[in-house]
């Protein structure tokens, strides 16, 4: 597993903080229903979402890990680049407001939501740090086409320790706009959903993806040369 895949998630994860303050913006800006929520509880609250991104990426490592045991290690290991990268090329493409496909893959996770959702109920509104950590836990796993692109990429890791590294660097990526928008609130939504600013991030994505599946297909050096 290349170590710039570390570096790649955290990009993207920040890249993709647009997508983040949409489907986010208004939990994280709500936090204590109105109250002034601190910086130590948008951080718990981050802190607990992070976990779970990591959690969910140690299960899609270990799953990848399996997976290559089970049959002849390079044939899956590239079958599941190619996932990976055409996850993020369409994510991209999403983002950009070209292709609606993930969405999805956000319907498919509404089943889980479904029973994980009525959790959240326990610790609203959310008056301290004990409250917004185990909040950040349970909405870790709302359904988001960002975040099980990102998983893609754990799933190739080959183990869960390496999947839960890679999640942990999407996850930090994605702190800033999330923090952004539980302190500024509406302007920092209003911002992130502007066209340019949408079109600038999917075609950055697009690249990695585009990038990463030349990688796969030993096209990548030619290129480099050719340049």
């Amino acid at each position: 597993m290349p170590e710039s895949s570390h570096l790649a998630l955290l990009l993207i994860g920040l890249l993709g903080g647009t997508h983040c303050v949409g489907m986010c913006g208004g939990i994280v800006g709500a936090l204590s229903m109105g109250a002034p929520a601190s910086l130590s509880m948008h951080m718990a609250y981050n802190t607990g979402r992070i976990v779970s991104y990591a959690t969910a990426g140690a299960m899609a490592g270990a799953l990848g890990e399996v997976s290559m045991a089970l049959s002849a290690q390079w044939p899956v290991r590239t079958v599941l680049y190619l996932l990976a990268n055409g996850m993020l090329i369409a994510l991209g493409l999403y983002l950009m407001g070209v292709t609606r496909v993930l969405a999805f893959s956000e319907r498919c996770g509404q089943k889980l939501w479904r029973h994980l959702q009525p959790l959240s109920r326990r610790y609203l509104p959310a008056h301290s740090v004990a409250q917004a950590f185990p909040l950040g836990l349970v909405w870790g796993w709302l359904p988001c086409g960002l975040v099980y692109s990102a998983l893609a990429t754990a799933l190739t890791s080959g183990s869960a320790v390496h999947g839960a590294g890679l999640m942990l660097a999407f996850g930090v990526g994605t702190l800033p706009n999330l923090l952004l928008a539980g302190l500024l609130a509406a302007r920092l939504q209003a911002y992130a959903m502007k066209r340019g600013v949408r079109l600038a991030c999917g075609l950055l994505i697009l690249g990695f993806g585009i990038w990463g599946l030349l990688g796969v297909l030993g096209l990548a050096p030619r290129v480099l040369r050719s340049g």
